[in-house]
């Protein structure tokens, strides 16, 4: 099957053409980056109006770049949801002109799935598995049983991991987006005896909070007698980054020593920071699990990783309505019963 896949939950516009689900013809991102660099975060009405100037072109790319026309394409799926209302309405109502135009299938999906199953895009990983789904958005942990058999884990009650890295880098003066900064600066520096807390760490489930770190690197700035100097900067952000990855690594080592899976599958923008990497590599080692990381061009947004649900869904006859609207919030574990899901196969 031949898939148009379309993402535009936030601020990356993306297009691309998948085959089988698998075979990535093109994959095409436009960002926001520059636009929303200056606020600090991203601008949901910004957000929206750079999708509507970006969704046609992108499509066009992606279509050209993978040799096909839009005559020869077999099926859409896009993001339903979650994420920005305005930015969601963009691709959805794309992709559901596309189909209409054509005659074909549509499927509206998670943007999690999309992320945890980006990793099947490269190679194969037998289903069940553990997913760790860490973003700017998300941090949640999922067992995986099968494509569109999720069950929530646990979850952030507060901020996502990623959501903290940008908070962090705004704090300390380091620009948007902060992730890619903190990790190049932890990197070449040391914690040296700076300790940020841990939150949840020793409670006896495997939720996540990342908002008290976020707090106690705003008290450690605000004691300081003056501004933190670069080589104090790189410091908080070694400490930083200790404590947050040290949270992640071990509260999915315990979801999986409860859960008895031996597969692990971490996806989302902050899957591609080499600090959580080798953490996770490391302990997943001493247990004998097999963890799975997407290569980064498919860690942040992009249409492909669309494609192994969509691809599944659309084979089976699981396709949408046109009544079917974005959403801002959905809960993984409801994937199966979408309103307005046609769900024969499921």
């Amino acid at each position: 099957m031949l898939l148009l896949a379309l993402e535009s939950s936030c601020d990356e516009t993306s297009a691309a053409v998948v085959r089988d689900g698998r075979a990535i013809l093109s994959n095409i991102v436009a960002s926001q980056i520059d636009v929303h660099a200056e606020y600090g975060g991203v601008v949901p009405e910004l957000a929206s109006r750079k999708h509507l100037e970006a969704i046609g072109p992108v499509i066009d790319q992606a279509l050209s770049q993978a040799g096909v026309t839009a005559a020869e394409l077999e099926g859409v799926c896009v993001t339903r949801g979650p994420g920005l209302i305005g930015a969601l309405l963009v691709g959805l109502s794309a992709a559901k002109a596309f189909a209409f135009a054509l005659g074909i299938p549509w499927v509206g999906l998670h943007h999690m799935e999309g992320h945890i199953l980006a990793p099947l895009l490269e190679q194969d990983v037998p289903f069940p598995f553990l997913a760790l789904a860490v973003s700017g958005a998300h941090t949640h942990i999922y067992r995986v049983e099968g494509i569109g058999r999720y069950t929530t884990v646990g979850r952030t009650l507060d901020d996502a991991a990623g959501e903290a890295y940008d908070k962090v880098a705004k704090l300390l003066g380091l620009g948007y987006p902060g992730g890619a900064v903190i990790e190049r600066l932890a990197a070449a520096s040391s914690a040296q005896g700076l300790h940020f807390p841990r939150p949840l760490l020793n409670q006896d489930n495997f939720d996540f909070s990342f908002s008290g770190i976020k707090t106690a690197v705003l008290n450690h700035v605000r004691a300081l007698p003056s501004a933190p100097d670069a080589a104090e900067i790189g410091r908080i952000c070694a400490a930083f980054q200790d404590a947050v990855t040290d949270v992640l690594t071990r509260k999915t080592m315990r979801a999986l020593e409860e859960t008895g899976l031996t597969r692990l599958v971490v996806g989302g923008g902050v899957a591609c920071n080499r600090g959580l990497q080798r953490k996770l590599s490391a302990a997943a080692e001493k247990r004998g699990v097999t963890v799975r990381f997407p290569s980064p061009k498919l860690c942040g947004d992009n249409g492909a990783m669309l494609a192994v649900a969509g691809d599944f869904y659309l084979r089976q006859g699981i396709c949408d309505g046109w009544e079917v609207n974005a959403v801002a919030r959905w809960k993984m574990d409801d994937v199966r019963s979408a309103p307005g899901r046609a769900m024969a196969g499921l």
